[in-house]
């Protein structure tokens, strides 16, 4: 049985960090949902198409590349376009997902790196749910300063997700990224190896 770490959170609260480190120090393939919904609405696309059919060519750059700052700021501040958008661009994530997953190994450990496995319903892509999680205070400061968003802004994309505190109750594995960079890196150690134990004596009966 091939072993899917799915890994999720809320906006900011870490999981590009745990990812990498999942990459680079235990050297683990990584498929990213966010490069896929990039390849989604790259130049060309019907995608992208549809959204400038939408919205209006004004959302894109000069390059024809689409402004995310900008579409954010639609479907951020409009639930109805958010599904809308949300259901042109998580099939196509869902098809890559499962090329990508053809491709490898069965033997293979793979990490799906997935923001919104819950709302997308992609639970069942995966083995293992790992949820990478921090106090709301953290993930709000941390979200404005890396997107350089007004507090509004931030509790907007915040609240269009599922809650932080359901998602972990529905995980394996949680992550608290609230105190060091060790730290946090200690306990991604220590679940990968006590869940890869547990996946071979289940394998073992």
């Amino acid at each position: 049985m091939q072993r899917r770490l799915g890994l999720t959170g809320g906006i900011a609260t870490g999981k590009s960090t745990v990812s990498d480190y999942l990459a680079h120090r235990h050297h683990l393939p990584v498929l990213d949902a966010d490069v896929f919904a990039r390849e989604a609405v790259a130049v060309g696309s019907e995608i992208l198409e549809a959204i400038t059919q939408r919205y209006g060519s004004t959302l894109l750059q000069v390059d024809g590349t689409l402004n995310r700052s900008q579409l954010g700021q639609i479907i951020f501040s409009d639930p109805d376009e958010r599904v809308w958008l949300e259901a042109q661009i998580h099939p196509y994530v869902r098809d890559r997902f499962d090329q990508a997953i053809a491709n490898l190994p069965v033997t293979t450990t793979v990490v799906l790196s997935i923001p919104l496995l819950f709302e997308a319903q992609l639970t069942a892509l995966v083995s293992e749910i790992w949820v990478v999680s921090c106090n709301e205070n953290q993930q709000l400061e941390r979200l404005m300063v890396r997107n350089q968003l007004t507090l509004q802004q931030s509790q907007q994309r915040i609240q269009a997700q599922l809650p932080l505190v359901q998602k972990c109750a529905a995980a394996d594995v949680v992550l608290d990224n609230s105190g060091s960079r060790d730290w946090l890196y200690a306990q991604i150690d220590r679940h990968l190896a006590s869940s890869a134990n547990l996946l071979n004596i289940g394998q073992d009966k």
